[in-house]
């Protein structure tokens, strides 16, 4: 049961192969079974790259099967269509587009193993990439925002420096006059005279400005603490919404992009393992003596290239011979009387009608 099978996976004629010795046999059980377990590599390759794509593991098995049978379907006609001739350069000229269709194949196949093989590898390469990517995108968006604040904070230190400012001027007329009180400075007599009473005043106008200018500006820094405060939320909100696109930035394409980072050697050599068990069923059927099962195939072939062919010719012969005896049988008949006779009454019938015709359309016309 399973050696039929295998030769059905070979794409070999079965009413040949049948009849043919077991060893024979046996090397082509041994191409359908290459071609056959490579269609299963292929199903779980496949199926591991699409389920990084879809993120689902039912979809992922499904379309994986039907990758793994394309590819089945494909190796089985690259293998079945290899003929063996007298010539090797003949063979390998045939085998050709075959070898590099079965290189296309193997590296599609490779490719995500590959990624599974180094799975942790390439998440460490991807984790890199995340946190340079989360920092990157804290600094576009810190752009974006900073300068607003660095300027609102600007306004804020400019509010309170005029508090401090005309705190200073208030201390100052402060210890003048309490100078003045003391005979300290200024006309430097002991007690409240009309000096001190008007200093007193200019200190006492000054600290009602201080007291009106820190209502103010107090309102007005709390208004720009609340516009700054507004701006760094957006900010936290945007790098929020920003970091699930980075997080999930672990797709096919990102993969492989991180599988070529690392080390290309151990890469390359999965890629010829495939490259060899893709190519392997050619190549046995190249490096191979023409066989007992090539030989009767090109047998029948030959038998029915030479029956089309007779065939061909004895239509050609038929039709050749048809035209020579029509040709004949008209010739005859052309030399007939009575068929003169009677095709010159019915010409002469048909002009007769023809006039009579002509004649009633222009009675018609006057």
């Amino acid at each position: 049961m399973l050696k039929k099978f295998f030769l059905t996976c070979s794409g070999v004629d079965k009413n040949i192969i049948e009849n043919c010795s077991d060893g024979e046999q046996n090397k082509y059980v041994g191409i359908g079974a290459t071609v056959f377990f490579t269609a299963v590599m292929a199903t779980i390759a496949g199926s591991y790259a699409l389920f990084t794509v879809f993120d689902n593991l039912s979809a992922a098995i499904f379309f994986g099967i039907i990758w793994g049978l394309l590819i089945f379907n494909l190796d089985r006609f690259i293998v079945s269509t290899i003929k063996k001739s007298d010539s090797k350069w003949k063979e390998i000229l045939q085998a050709s587009p075959r070898i590099l269709l079965a290189v296309i194949i193997a590296i599609v196949i490779s490719k995500p193993l590959e990624l599974k093989l180094f799975e942790k590898e390439i998440n460490q390469v991807l984790l890199t990439e995340k946190n340079q990517m989360t920092l990157d995108n804290k600094t576009q968006i810190a752009e974006q925002f900073t300068p607003e604040i660095a300027n609102i904070n600007d306004e804020i230190n400019k509010l309170k420096q005029e508090i401090t400012t005309k705190e200073t001027v208030t201390n100052a007329l402060y210890e003048t006059y309490i100078a003045e009180a003391e005979g300290r400075k200024g006309t430097k007599l002991l007690g409240k005279g009309p000096v001190y009473k008007e200093k007193r005043e200019k200190h006492d106008a000054s600290l009602a400005e201080l007291n009106q200018l820190k209502k103010d500006n107090t309102a007005k820094i709390q208004a720009k603490e609340l516009a700054v405060s507004d701006l760094q939320k957006n900010q936290k909100l945007s790098e929020t919404k920003t970091q699930p696109i980075i997080a999930n930035f672990d797709g096919l394409m990102a993969r492989i992009n991180a599988l070529g980072k690392l080390p290309w050697l151990p890469s390359f050599f999965i890629f010829l393992l495939f490259l060899a068990i893709e190519t392997s069923p050619i190549f046995a059927k190249l490096i191979a003596s023409k066989g007992e099962y090539d030989f009767k195939l090109e047998d029948q072939e030959t038998a029915v290239k030479t029956w089309v062919k007779q065939q061909v010719q004895q239509r050609e012969k038929m039709l050749q011979t048809d035209i020579v005896v029509s040709k004949k049988v008209y010739d005859d008949i052309s030399e007939e009387e009575e068929l003169y006779t009677y095709k010159q009454k019915i010409a002469r019938d048909l002009m007769k009608l023809q006039a009579d015709s002509f004649y009633k359309k222009q009675q018609k016309m006057l």
